[in-house]
């Protein structure tokens, strides 16, 4: 007996890449005010651009009400979480533990936008799990992001001096970026932000047809 196609398509979308929706993943150096663009977009949205889901990490860092909301898990309870499957993908960095919840994927297989600040290294097993991928590499001037670093408090100038290699690094190059420049003012970032949410969203509307 031959499978219904509603079941077929379902069958099907356990595999990935999934096809379905967009995964917009935000990347770049630390201080260049990723979570601020993205911020300036979220408070932005309109009633109809509620298929735009920005996507809660889960860190192995204490909430310390200076940086990004999060999900905190210490990381024993992260690696365990981590093998049971509870992560889409996950990462390690600056001596900390990241991840996407596993919820991501059925946010990206409905159809809709997902967006998420993640680390550059990790954008290619993105690829593998999400057919449709756009990547914003969020920057600013060398001078700007120490001063920015700096003002965190969070770090020594060696670890910020580290840090700045690190946004430099030639292995980190991310092909088929778009770079926002956040050197200036928010407002010019987040707006550019704001049209690339726009047309993800556009793009998620169609792409279970095509």
């Amino acid at each position: 007996m031959r499978a219904s196609a509603t079941l077929e398509r379902v069958i099907d979308e356990q595999d990935f890449p999934i096809r379905h929706g967009v995964f917009v993943a935000v990347a770049g150096p630390s201080g260049a005010g990723k979570d601020s663009v993205m911020d300036y977009a979220r408070q932005r949205l309109r009633p109809h651009d509620s298929d735009v889901t920005f996507v809660r990490r889960v860190i192995t860092r204490e909430i310390d009400g200076a940086g990004e909301a999060h999900d905190c898990l210490t990381r024993a309870a992260f690696n365990e979480a981590e093998t049971g499957g509870a992560f889409a993908v996950s990462w390690e960095a600056n001596g900390l533990k990241y991840a996407l919840p596993a919820s991501v994927d059925g946010i990206v297989r409905e159809g809709h936008v997902a967006v998420a600040n993640v680390s550059r290294a990790v954008i290619p097993l993105l690829r593998e799990r999400y057919g449709n991928v756009i990547v914003v590499i969020v920057t600013a001037s060398p001078e700007v992001l120490a001063q920015r670093l700096s003002n965190r408090g969070r770090e020594t100038r060696d670890e910020v001096l580290a840090r700045l290699d690190r946004a430099h690094a030639k292995e980190l190059t991310v092909n088929d970026a778009t770079v926002i420049d956040n050197s200036g003012a928010l407002e010019e970032a987040g707006e550019r932000f704001q049209d690339i949410l726009r047309r993800a969203a556009a793009w998620s509307a169609v792409s279970d047809s095509v």
